[in-house]
């Protein structure tokens, strides 16, 4: 089996502008790609070399890795005019994105006679992408998913390998569920608390030393929400477009999940009402508000 010596970085926002430039850092040949101008732009003032096209991009690529905002996306990237096809036959496609794992199965089977596929999303935020530290949830062949570590291990800390192609898409939303519904249920938490006379800030101190703890009262309640900065680097319409799309698994496989659904709207309510481009941190105000016009 070959080594992989040539990545194609396609999507360079604030994720994948770190993770290209830590598989740069690592010794790989490196070309990025995003059809936006102004991301290009900051990513060729990075360091990194870009390309004007999509083909000219993944041209006798050994790996290409996406790492944009959807499935949907990702398909119309790659499959329309066969532009997978300017990669080397052979070569990995590390889908990256947070999408549907139905529709990852889907773009298995139209690209796997050319390229091998490992869905490989990342958990960790902005902080850790530039770290090199995520979490991976891979999904593919054993075989694949172990051809793909020696990229996987220059942008992350710990990789999963979660099962077929889908799981790691599958893994990913069940993931952001459990975050979503934490920020919702911290920020239910201080409203409550402070409502009743309690500050805020205690009301955190206590949780992290209690059995109430989770990511949201570790690493956002009082880094991004309290302070009011809301920065942490992840949309809130991207946090409830992952919810979506553990809310549409459940239901394709005929599950009752309650929690679940309830969360799902509530997060796209927030997108709706916030706006989708606001940080996913700012469901503290959309929890606040909605609290406050029942009084």
């Amino acid at each position: 089996m070959s080594r992989i010596k040539t990545v194609s970085f396609i999507g360079l926002g604030q994720m994948g502008r770190p993770m290209a430039k830590n598989l740069q850092a690592a010794g790989f040949k490196v070309v990025g790609y995003d059809a936006s101008e102004g991301a290009r732009l900051e990513a060729s003032k990075s360091g990194l070399t870009v390309s004007e096209s999509l083909e000219d991009a993944i041209r006798d690529s050994d790996c290409i890795v996406t790492m944009l905002p959807n499935g949907s996306i990702v398909q119309d990237v790659l499959v329309t005019n066969d532009r997978f096809l300017s990669a080397n036959k052979g070569a990995l496609l590390l889908e990256m994105s947070s999408s549907a794992p139905l529709q990852t199965r889907e773009l298995s089977e139209i690209v796997g006679a050319h390229l091998r596929v490992v869905d490989a999303p990342v958990s960790g935020g902005v902080k850790r992408a530039v770290e090199g530290t995520l979490t991976v949830m891979a999904g593919g062949s054993d075989e694949d998913i172990e051809f793909s570590k020696s990229v996987l291990g220059a942008i992350s800390s710990k990789v999963f390998s979660c099962g077929a192609v889908g799981a790691g898409h599958a893994m990913k939303s069940i993931n952001n569920y459990v975050s979503g519904a934490g920020v919702v249920a911290a920020s239910e938490a201080v409203r409550l608390g402070t409502g009743f006379g309690l500050e805020a800030e205690t009301i955190v101190d206590v949780l992290n030393a209690s059995s109430g703890k989770n990511n949201a009262t570790e690493v956002k309640m009082k880094q991004f929400i309290l302070n009011e900065t809301f920065a942490s680097g992840f949309a809130l319409g991207l946090m409830s477009k992952d919810i979506g799309i553990a809310a549409d698994l459940a239901k394709s496989l005929n599950l009752n999940l309650k929690n679940l659904e309830e969360t799902d709207l509530m997060w796209k309510q927030a997108s709706k009402e916030v706006g989708g481009a606001a940080d996913h941190t700012r469901m503290f105000e959309f929890v606040t508000t909605s609290s406050d016009s029942k009084n």
